[in-house]
């Protein structure tokens, strides 16, 4: 029963995996629908747990705004989860960082991992799009004639 149920959700199962863990400073873009179009939104927080497999599973995203502790739930194959950036890694030693709800100001700094380390490049652009859509985008420029840049009429 359980090979079957793997089998029927494999369609819907990210392309690719997202590449953060818990305790990573993280910008997740979600899309959200704005009348008749959508828009991409960031929530930049700290993940403090990650649970489940397969189409179920989710993270937890942590942040503070105005003095108040803000916790989102996030599935992690999505739709509308458009992409997740590392911002930064954090050391951590445990898998569930609910200790974190308690503490606040600089009680919530966790030790960065830094440089190679961390296995981003600092600030890299948030990745909305697949590696196969990039592929095949630069690949149809590639095939696209260049076209004549247009001449500039000569000043009198």
């Amino acid at each position: 029963m359980l090979s079957r149920l793997r089998i029927a959700e494999t369609p819907y199962l990210r392309a690719h995996a997202l590449d953060f863990q818990v305790g990573d400073t993280v910008d997740v873009a979600t899309k959200i629908p704005d009348g008749d179009k959508e828009r991409i939104q960031l929530f930049t927080g700290r993940v403090i747990r990650r649970r489940g497999t397969g189409l179920a599973e989710t993270f937890t995203v942590r942040r503070i705004v105005m003095g108040e502790g803000v916790e989102r739930i996030f599935p992690t194959h999505s739709p509308k989860v458009a992409g997740v950036r590392v911002v930064s890694r954090g050391e951590v030693r445990r898998s569930k960082l609910y200790y974190m709800r308690e503490r606040t100001g600089k009680a919530t700094r966790l030790k960065e991992t830094l440089g190679e380390l961390a296995g981003i490049e600092g600030a890299a652009p948030l990745q909305l799009e697949t590696k196969a859509e990039k592929a095949e985008r630069a690949a149809e420029k590639k095939a696209a004639p260049k076209k004549a840049a247009p001449k500039k009429a000569a000043k009198k």
